[in-house]
């Protein structure tokens, strides 16, 4: 099944651009009367005919529509700081994408050592992972914010905050509320600081553990948006 990211279809036919254009006549060698498949990121499943295979701009026409494809019973938000080496987040936002997120927020924090990203090379990376898992739901990627404008901003009800301190903590499954919206929390290398916890507490953020190993950022990120999503299955 051959799959293409169409976020603006809009009616029974489609044009594709050229670069997708190409990639489908000339790398995948399809032809008039193929079968694809596309997806407007937003719920969106469509099945189209190829009606014109041109190397430039392909015309497809929709077969087919379902809608809210394979939509969630949960929303998933994580925070997480960028790492050092970008391409460890890239790998976060691959496989996340693939097992299942729905936003994506990068905080710069006090230990921060990354203090940008650029939000359309990572959105790549994510388009890349939908379309190869064959999700209809495109996550959504925010511009990096600074920790204390986030969390001041946050209004999802389900607050966590992954830490690595020694204190009172507990499993994010004695916590969670099933099939709803939830926000968690990941910090940079070096973790979070203890202000930046006790700030966290103060706007609702409940501290939560990972477990017992001490988790690199992109792993702890993952390891929460596998739990949530299976807790949720």
């Amino acid at each position: 099944m051959h799959l293409f990211y169409t976020p603006d279809i809009v009616s029974e036919t489609y044009v594709l651009n050229e670069e997708e254009s190409k990639h489908c006549i000339r790398v995948l060698r399809l032809q008039s009367g193929d079968r694809v498949v596309l997806v407007d990121g937003k719920g969106g499943f469509y099945q189209a005919e190829i009606i014109d295979p041109h190397p430039k701009k392909t015309i497809l026409k929709i077969v087919a529509i379902q809608l809210e494809y394979a939509k969630r019973n949960h929303y998933l938000h994580v925070a997480v700081a960028p790492t050092k080496n970008i391409e460890r987040i890239e790998w976060f936002l691959e496989k996340a994408t693939e097992i299942g997120i729905d936003e994506i927020s990068f905080i710069i924090c006090d230990r921060s050592e990354r203090k940008e990203v650029k939000i359309d090379r990572l959105t790549k990376v994510v388009t890349s992972a939908v379309k190869q898992s064959l999700k209809a739901y495109h996550p959504k990627l925010n511009e990096a914010i600074y920790f204390k404008n986030f969390i001041r901003q946050a209004q999802t009800s389900q607050k966590f905050i992954a830490h690595c301190v020694h204190d009172d903590k507990k499993e994010l499954k004695d916590h969670l509320q099933l099939y709803a919206d939830c926000i968690i929390l990941v910090g940079p290398e070096g973790d979070f600081t203890p202000n930046e916890i006790t700030l966290a507490i103060d706007y609702g953020f409940v501290p939560i553990t990972l477990g017992n190993s001490r988790l690199r950022t992109e792993t702890a990120a993952l390891g929460a948006c596998f739990e949530i999503n299976f807790l949720n299955r």
